[in-house]
């Protein structure tokens, strides 16, 4: 069988004679071709997307309907929340299933992730695996794009997670407007069996409750909601949070993360869990790989790791850096923008660094097929007058990470911020090896070695 779908870029229809020569029987498409072959069933549909995630749902037995497959959107905070979520309920004993950007795991087996959502077949051969290992609960990261293209249709969700909701995408939604509706008509679709579990500290949270038929729930660190934190105490090495009426001290950092933990906590009580146990769980969380990930130098130099790749994001985290810092030490940002994506967020982002950092490093992210000076000069824009003299522009990320080590001393902090867990940079189509995370390790280690 072929499903000629219609891309972004690519329509399958062009390629239905060469899936008939390739041996396909029938042909799944949304407009019939002229030249009809003996021999072929031709099925038309209305959207051949919507058609393959029902088919593909039904092939694998529907396996979303046999287990809680909990579905978290939204701009920032999807992994984490995927993650910490996996964590937890493995913790407590059970059998886990994550559908995330970062990686794929069926209880404790691993599979590279390629999107944030993947494409219908993908997830539901992952549930059927899932199934199969005995999994008891499944967290999935759904991304807009995911939803778009109707990647999670016909699937069954017991839950779903809103985090929030600012500037991204605006390269594949055409408006702002759009990629919210898009976001919303995720809630809109769960059952009144399900939970919907929305952040109302952001104005978009009330929004996605509007047409859903679900059970409604919110958090909020900022105000009042169903599910409530507080932060008591802040520092590098931790947050001491008051979650509804209880203390817990956890590793995770910042204001952000705050909200995460607590979008984790509510959902792990509305499924069920005790709410010492998740309190006690939650106390021994890990960061999540690339999200505020950092490393401490011998000459007392921190660098933190973060995906922070939208405006929201990137002033999240150097708000939490610039919180808790003594204001001492010099605070360096090195950050880039990716290529072939929203252009309209390279001057908002450029000018958060420069504005909220003592020194912000422009450099390349993964440039793709642009030309990685034009992105550079199309931040530098962004650049309010006052700021120019903290701004420096290096387009190989390598030496750019180099350069904020050699001039940081005893006690400053370097942010390498957007590409986080990533573990390459793709320039005109070539992936090859890149890692933050191991790129200020060796810079370290070999600024220490001169010395």
């Amino acid at each position: 069988m072929f499903v000629a779908q219609k891309g972004v870029t690519v329509d399958g229809h062009l390629y239905i004679e060469k899936a008939i020569g390739l041996g396909a029987v029938a042909i799944i498409c949304e407009d019939f071709p002229e030249d009809k072959k003996e021999g072929v069933t031709y099925v038309d549909v209305a959207d051949a997307n919507v058609a393959l995630a029902i088919m593909a749902s039904n092939f694998y037995g529907n396996p979303s309907s046999k287990l809680p497959l909990i579905g978290i959107t939204g701009t920032n905070g999807k992994t984490t929340i995927a993650t910490l979520l996996y964590q937890l309920f493995k913790k407590a004993g059970y059998k886990v299933g994550l559908l995330s950007t970062v990686k794929v795991l069926v209880d404790e087996t691993e599979f590279k992730a390629t999107h944030t959502t993947p494409d219908s077949v993908a997830i539901n051969s992952y549930l059927d695996k899932m199934i199969e290992a005995g999994v008891d609960y499944c967290f999935m990261e759904v991304s807009s794009h995911g939803i778009h293209q109707k990647r999670t249709e016909g699937l069954t969700f017991a839950g779903g997670i809103f985090t929030n909701l600012s500037h991204d995408h605006l390269d594949y939604h055409e408006t702002f407007a759009e990629y919210r509706d898009v976001k919303k008509s995720f809630f809109d679709s769960l059952s009144k069996s399900a939970f919907v579990l929305t952040n109302i500290d952001d104005k978009n949270g009330e929004f996605m409750l509007q047409n859903t038929k679900a059970k409604k729930y919110s958090y909020a660190v900022k105000t009042l909601a169903d599910y409530k934190a507080k932060v008591l105490e802040k520092q590098f090495s931790g947050t001491l949070l008051k979650i509804n009426d209880t203390e817990v001290w956890t590793k995770l950092i910042g204001q952000f993360n705050a909200a995460n933990l607590l979008a984790i906590y509510a959902a792990a009580e509305l499924l069920g869990l005790e709410k010492l146990e998740i309190l006690t769980i939650i106390s021994q969380l890990e960061n999540v790989s690339g999200r505020f990930e950092y490393v401490i130098s011998d000459e007392n130099v921190t660098a933190i790791v973060d995906y922070a790749h939208t405006p929201d994001a990137l002033k999240n985290v150097l708000e939490t850096i610039n919180d808790i810092r003594t204001g001492n030490e010099k605070l360096y940002t090195v950050v880039g923008c990716g290529g072939n994506r929203d252009k309209t967020k390279r001057p908002k982002m450029a000018h958060i660094a420069s504005q909220l950092s003592d020194q912000a490093i422009f450099t390349s992210d993964n440039p793709r097929a642009e030309n990685p000076q034009t992105i550079l000069e199309e931040m530098e824009v962004g650049v309010a007058a006052e700021n120019y003299r903290k701004t420096l522009s290096i387009l190989d990320r390598k030496q750019a990470i180099k350069t904020a080590c050699k001039f940081s001393v005893s006690g400053d902090i370097i942010l390498i911020a957007g590409k986080g867990h990533e573990d390459y940079q793709e320039v005109n189509g070539v992936r090859t090896h890149f890692n933050d995370l191991e790129e200020v390790t060796n810079c370290f280690s070999q600024l220490k070695n001169n010395l």
